[in-house]
């Protein structure tokens, strides 16, 4: 994630707080000069870390901190309330016209990934029951109209296009009445970057604005550009009056600081975040749980959103009664596995999870490779195999290797680890049913 280095500053400086039965005048002064450097070490503006340090002061010098059973965790509380605070305090949520469509004119330099954030918006919209309609505005960047196409056929959306002889205005102004009449409630305009921000740029922009009149008018921004990132929130801001950012390239490595200053210096929220490649991996921006994700105190609400959009729940329940018979099979893990692929990277997943930081994760051996592994060895075998694994003799063994792509070792080494999980579900569940002591109300996770 974007924030992993200032996180891990931020959480060592937390967890010594946390330990402090007492903190002087001093200490907090010493700790706070700590969360400045590292605030400024991830790109964050001056003057946001001024005033956050400020805000922070103020509050935790209060009597009722200092003179506190616990004065430690009521700064880190303090620390993380000023944190949400400065990444917009509340969700931000899209506005949707009160008469359709919606307008939503996608705007930011090239590059910054808008053509495909307009794609992942509108299959996030769609997900919602809305009828989004692309439209292709760019008319300059070389394969910008065919790109959005790929997306459209690949996310099932209508994409309008007047190709590239006809001006943006003109393309903006029919998308909307073809909007009209076809029953799309929603229209997002793709429109034109440039690699920097220039006159005509802005001009083009300003005059799609004043003939389309969108309801929303979404920055795109990529956050690996670092401080760069405010100078053009700014300028656009500026020319255009947006209502919002969305983030992209959150899931890199980069330093962050551009979404710790963006709400700040331009006062528009950070509307959506950018967390991967895939066309699902667009997500509504929370401060409080981004603030909690940055202090290692996880974002469990996001994951379970996202198990509960991925995950059939009666399926869930299904495999649960499996377990605990004991009768968990192959084919069950490997449809479990794919419905964790749905949920995103695992890595990700884990991340959400409180005090998980991507230096503990560096001792957790979860490798994609592995599980793609996992995936070839258990589909190269018979439906027969993956219900009873024990008439895999040694020709079998080979044969699914072979099949799969992978050596004895990898077939063996995946059945072992199986039987050990099947004899530990059975131990489980002999102590479930009462078999072994009193009878117990134990669930198994949903793994």
């Amino acid at each position: 994630m974007a924030f992993d280095g200032l996180g891990d500053k931020l959480q060592g400086i937390v967890k010594r707080m946390k330990g402090q039965g007492k903190i002087s005048e001093n200490d907090l002064k010493e700790m706070m000069r700590e969360v400045k450097v590292a605030l400024l070490e991830a790109d964050v503006n001056y003057k946001v870390v001024k005033q956050f340090i400020d805000n922070v002061k103020q509050r935790a010098l209060g009597e009722e901190v200092m003179e506190s059973l616990t004065p430690g965790q009521q700064i880190v509380k303090i620390v993380h309330d000023e944190l949400t605070q400065l990444l917009g305090g509340t969700q931000s949520k899209l506005i949707i016209a009160p008469k359709p469509p919606t307008v939503i004119m996608m705007v930011g330099l090239q590059g910054s990934g808008k053509t495909t954030t307009s794609g992942k918006l509108g299959k996030l919209l769609k997900k919602q029951g809305k009828r989004p309609l692309l439209t292709a505005c760019d008319i300059y960047r070389p394969a910008a109209i065919k790109q959005l196409q790929v997306l459209g056929e690949q996310l099932d959306i209508p994409v309008f296009t007047l190709g590239d002889q006809i001006s943006p205005v003109e393309i903006a102004r029919q998308a909307i009445e073809h909007a009209k009449s076809h029953g799309n409630d929603v229209v997002i305009l793709d429109t034109a970057g440039r690699l920097h921000i220039d006159e005509v740029l802005m001009e083009e922009l300003k005059n799609v604005k004043a003939e389309a009149q969108p309801t929303e008018i979404l920055l795109v921004i990529d956050s690996m550009v670092g401080q760069d990132a405010v100078n053009v929130a700014e300028s656009f801001n500026e020319l255009l009056d947006i209502t919002g950012v969305v983030l992209t390239k959150l899931d890199g490595d980069t330093r962050g600081g551009a979404a710790l200053s963006i709400k700040s210096i331009t006062g528009k929220p950070i509307k959506f975040a950018g967390m991967g490649e895939k066309l699902d991996a667009l997500e509504p921006f929370h401060p409080d749980r981004m603030a909690s994700r940055i202090l290692g105190m996880g974002d469990v609400l996001t994951l379970i959103e996202k198990a509960q959009e991925t995950v059939d729940a009666k399926r869930a329940e299904e495999l649960q009664k499996k377990m605990m018979k004991a009768e968990f099979t192959l084919e069950d893990y490997l449809e479990q596995m794919d419905q964790m692929k749905d949920m995103g990277s695992i890595n990700n997943m884990l991340e959400m999870m409180p005090g998980m930081s991507k230096n503990k994760l560096k001792d957790i051996n979860i490798s994609e490779k592995d599980m793609a592994q996992t995936r070839a060895i258990i589909q190269s075998m018979t439906a027969a195999e993956r219900r009873n694994p024990k008439i895999i003799n040694g020709s079998r063994r080979k044969r699914i290797a072979a099949g799969s792509g992978t050596r004895v070792q990898d077939v063996n080494r995946l059945l072992k680890q199986f039987e050990q999980a099947q004899g530990l579900l059975k131990h489980f569940a002999g102590m479930a049913s009462g078999k072994k002591g009193k009878k117990g109300k134990m669930r198994f996770p949903f793994m």
